[in-house]
């Protein structure tokens, strides 16, 4: 279904039951990463129905190799930033490696204060079986949870790779099992990373709530990328799944080689550009 013919949806407040009613009606849902209130609202302003403050801001924003030494405090604060930003758009804050693993109790309280302090909408757990009370939990407190299947960067000290998950039959067995187990505990939506097409439209063929993939094939609800690569400003890193939609790198490399060029030679400012 075209988006624009939908347009009772697509001008509303994005929610929880608005993104299960999109998969319903066969609307894809678009998704994008931000971590500041800049680009928050440029994603909004440009109709992004879900806005998620990704752990990802480890390696985009900190310069880290992994999403793991990201914490429950540089999460709050840059969701903050993000919520500022938007409007429509439905912000969903990833919960940091160590928040939300030690206890269904401590994950409840830890996606509490996520929730009451930055006002987000939802917030996001990766992993099937091992975390459907911490799940169940929220979601009986009215906490929206998010999951994430496939492969899921937190465990990659585990995993030892960045490699596809659920390419043999039993690891696709198990992802598509805890995909039901999340949904049983009360997830609104399921990303999928990195796994088979095939796979990602078993996956969503068989579970009532959206999935949102990433590198998980076209028959997924909706679509997610981590808004550098997407925008071409991360230039060292490139997988399949990345269509670069401008070259942002390069034409901020250019802008500011220009403006050191008129600084140093005294081209900027001009009298119109001065008081």
């Amino acid at each position: 279904m075209d988006y624009a013919a939908s347009s009772d949806i697509a001008h509303r407040k994005i929610t929880t039951l608005r993104l299960k009613e999109m998969k319903k009606a066969g609307i894809k849902i678009t998704c994008l990463t931000a971590y500041d209130a800049l680009i928050s609202r440029i994603l909004d302003e440009s109709g992004i129905d879900v806005i998620l403050v990704g752990d990802s801001l480890g390696n985009v924003f900190q310069g880290n190799d992994t999403t793991l030494p990201v914490t429950l405090e540089e999460t709050i604060y840059h969701t903050k930033a993000v919520v500022r930003g938007s409007s429509r758009a439905l912000v969903i804050a990833d919960m940091p490696f160590m928040s939300f693993q030690v206890s269904p109790e401590e994950a409840f309280r830890n996606a509490g204060r996520v929730m009451k302090e930055t006002g987000c909408s939802a917030v996001k757990l990766e992993g099937g079986k091992l975390v459907v009370d911490a799940i169940a939990r929220m979601t009986e407190a009215g906490i929206p949870a998010m999951g994430h299947l496939g492969l899921t960067p937190q465990s990659i000290n585990k995993f030892g790779t960045y490699k596809a998950r659920g390419t043999n039959e039993e690891e696709a067995d198990q992802i598509l099992e805890d995909a039901r187990l999340l949904e049983q505990a009360g997830v609104f939506a399921i990303v999928l990373e990195k796994i088979p097409a095939e796979l990602g439209k078993r996956i969503t063929e068989s579970i009532e709530i959206p999935t949102i993939g990433i590198g998980a094939g076209p028959h997924c609800d909706g679509q997610i990328l981590v808004y550098s690569d997407m925008l071409g400003l991360t230039i060292d890193f490139s997988p399949r799944f990345v269509r670069r939609y401008a070259r942002l790198y390069d034409d901020i490399k250019d802008a500011v080689t220009r403006f050191s060029d008129d600084v140093r030679n005294s081209k900027f400012p001009t009298e119109q550009e001065s008081y």
